[in-house]
């Protein structure tokens, strides 16, 4: 897959995102420098998220309505009020896709309806990104599909049928240019519920690119997921946790950012290739692995004992997988004490 001529596989670092959302507080200045510290903290991309409050949800205020999970974030909240307030304005948009190219960032969405597909369009988006709880809207997906555009699906609230049911949906529409996030739905989420081993079994499983939108704090579900094989990192930024946005409490301020764009870079390197072979720099310190060396002065047709004879640092000497086949040999030459043992120094 690539997006804006940036590949993204296993053979390049991280793809990188930040997720705005809705941690623009309604201000086009804090968005663009959102924007401008996105891009200095070492994100690849800055994700918007696309739409009004009435492609979201009714306008009505009975019990449907209403969030009563006394454990969210929103508890009690109106949805469409809601959507409301947290959405970004549409005219603010030509602004920060024109922003995000004078940052040399790559600027794409997420669209809650078909009408926000034909609007980021007008922009020539790169890409496009589905929500975990839109990845059941049909006519959304066909749209979105029919503009040949790379396409990024979160599966968070998503069962394997699903998923499953989702890919054949896909496949069969003949589309292929896509790729799949492992994601917990909570927000935010509780780091044990990462289920980060999940990314191995969508690898097996979908012939895609996979990757992480996380929601936990911190960054060690992300580096854990580069591990298992993630080539995207789907991350929500703001600019400070105290600024009062909607998503602060389970988005990284730069200073965080910077410091997952670092250790995920960390883990993709670390993960090398398969090998047994030294590299140089272990090659300068095998000298310091053990041998046998003689600890006490030898005498020619002296027997070896473990009192003339001891396993130390360094090397130089004779490998310590021979120790119990020299003891009870003759020394064929007196040894001074500290000289390396040799294969010459007696007969096997």
């Amino acid at each position: 897959m690539k997006i804006q001529g940036r590949e993204i596989s296993k053979k390049k670092q991280p793809f990188i995102i930040a997720e705005i959302s809705a941690n623009h507080n309604n201000s086009i200045t804090r968005t663009f420098k959102l924007i401008k510290e996105a891009k200095k903290v070492g994100a690849h991309a800055i994700k918007l998220q696309t739409y009004d409050a009435d492609s979201m949800t009714l306008n009505s205020n009975n019990k449907y309505f209403k969030i009563t999970d006394k454990k969210s974030l929103w508890y009690k909240k109106n949805l469409y009020n809601l959507y409301k307030k947290a959405a970004l304005p549409f005219s603010w948009y030509k602004d920060i896709f024109k922003e995000a190219k004078k940052n040399n960032i790559i600027c794409f969405s997420t669209p809650f309806d078909e009408k926000a597909v034909d609007y980021l369009d007008s922009f020539n988006v790169p890409a496009y990104k589905i929500a975990s709880f839109e990845n059941n809207h049909i006519p959304l997906l066909d749209k979105v599909i029919k503009k040949k555009k790379p396409l990024i699906i979160s599966l968070g609230a998503t069962t394997k049928k699903e998923t499953n049911y989702l890919y054949k949906f896909l496949l069969k529409k003949k589309f292929f240019n896509f790729a799949f996030l492992q994601c917990t739905s909570s927000y935010p989420a509780k780091i044990e519920d990462s289920n980060i081993k999940t990314i191995l079994d969508l690898r097996k499983n979908y012939k895609v690119e996979i990757g992480l939108s996380d929601h936990t704090p911190g960054i060690g579900a992300a580096v854990a997921a580069i591990s298992y094989g993630a080539t995207i990192i789907e991350k929500h930024f703001t600019l400070d946790k105290n600024s009062g946005g909607f998503d602060d409490i389970f988005s990284m301020d730069p200073d965080e950012f910077k410091s997952l764009v670092n250790e995920t870079k960390n883990a993709w390197l670390s993960l090398g290739k398969v090998s047994y072979s030294l590299t140089k720099d272990e090659q300068r310190h095998k000298i310091f692995k053990r041998s046998i060396f003689v600890s006490k002065d030898i005498k020619k047709n002296e027997i070896f004992t473990k009192k003339n004879l001891k396993i130390v640092r360094p090397s130089n000497g004779l490998d310590p997988m021979y120790y119990k086949s020299v003891l009870g040999k003759k020394s064929k030459l007196s040894l001074k004490f500290g000289t390396p043992l040799k294969k010459k120094h007696f007969k096997f």
